[in-house]
């Protein structure tokens, strides 16, 4: 048994160390990964360096925290897991001691120990990995472990559309169809709401869109979307019930001011990088922001629905690189011709060339 780690070694390069093949403690399970899901915020790492650089400049960086695989060894206190056994895992641990996890909030948790960033910046990109069973699940039978491994970035979205309130009747606009939009998009459909509308400006996005369960999807470079929606065929004076901002775009977040109903709700799940205005003298009516962070007791649902296929993961995927060509997904994922087609990119690491 070897095993090696894909560290970072500065922005835009990769390189493939050898390292040990890790314990697993008493309560963890050692993981054999098999698939890991390129993030945005993975992707962001890879371009400019963590979001909070080390403290220590000699600190490996590691990215990646969409992981599944199969179970190669148990510590001695876990009973719910054996060797061979298909298992994904929830990448955030928090202390399980502040006032947000005794409150049931353990995504606010200001010390979660969080995979590919502070304090460890352990990354999922490697062939063997040590985890806490706590934060495993079994992969259920009929679902793959690249299924498995997008169930971290699924239950993002099933969190938001549950925090929003999506139900059968809602009248919902997704701004942004990029990984996380989409995953909205389908936590939404899974709720039972089929009024849907999606936004984005790249074709095959709004195409997989309707696709996966939007009722309309709108390009924002060939259509008004505020005058669209906003027009007596559409939503009216009334506006929209549910808006939900994934791109991190701040023209899409002043858009959503202008497309929710008074008494409305904005999600704001996508992550903003600079401050965003916002004009309260058009929302002054029992308008609800809320921001969306993570998940919190969402896998399980995540998992059923796409189990049951409810939730369609697998055909989000449009790129698929063996483990020894991270540094060539990560750099098409950046690219500015390439990335324009890529939805979702995942790295399969067991059964490639050097990991057998």
């Amino acid at each position: 048994m070897k095993n090696s780690k894909a560290i970072l070694v500065e922005p835009k390069h990769f390189e493939i160390k050898e390292a040990p093949v890790p314990e697993p403690g008493p309560t963890d399970i050692l993981l054999k990964v098999e698939y890991v899901g390129m993030c945005g915020s993975d992707i962001h790492g890879f371009e400019f360096g963590p979001f909070i650089p080390p403290k220590d400049p000699n600190q490996e960086i590691g990215l990646g925290h969409e992981v599944a695989g199969e179970v190669a060894a148990v510590g001695s206190e876990v009973t719910e897991f054996k060797v061979g056994d298909k298992v994904l895992i929830e990448p955030g641990v928090p202390d399980g001691t502040c006032m947000y996890c005794r409150e049931g909030r353990y995504n606010i948790c200001p010390d979660v120990d969080f995979m590919a960033t502070q304090p460890n910046y352990r990354g999922a990109l490697c062939q063997y990995m040590v985890h806490p069973a706590e934060w495993t699940y079994h992969v259920p039978e009929g679902m793959t472990t690249m299924e498995g491994a997008l169930v971290e970035p699924a239950a993002v979205g099933m969190h938001a559309a549950v925090l929003g309130g999506a139900t059968l009747g809602s009248h919902i606009v997704i701004l942004g169809c990029g990984t996380i939009g989409l995953m909205t998009l389908q936590a939404c459909v899974s709720l039972g709401a089929t009024d849907i509308t999606v936004v984005d400006v790249i074709p095959s996005k709004l195409e997989l869109a309707k696709k996966l369960g939007a009722k309309e999807a709108l390009n924002g470079k060939e259509v008004d979307v505020v005058s669209y929606l906003r027009s007596d065929e559409k939503f009216g004076d009334h506006g929209v019930d549910l808006v939900f901002e994934c791109s991190g775009s701040a023209f899409l977040a002043q858009e959503a001011v202008d497309l929710v109903a008074r008494g409305g709700k904005i999600m704001m799940v996508g992550t903003q990088n600079k401050p965003v205005p916002i004009n309260f003298l058009k929302i002054n009516r029992e308008v609800t922001i809320q921001t969306s962070f993570r998940y919190c007791n969402d896998y399980p649902r995540t998992i059923e629905a796409i189990a049951t296929g409810k939730f369609n993961v697998k055909d989000m995927v449009t790129n698929i690189y063996d483990y020894k060509d991270v540094q060539q997904a990560f750099s098409d994922a950046i690219d500015p011709v390439k990335k324009q087609d890529m939805v979702k990119g995942v790295v399969k690491v067991a059964g490639t060339p050097g990991c057998e």
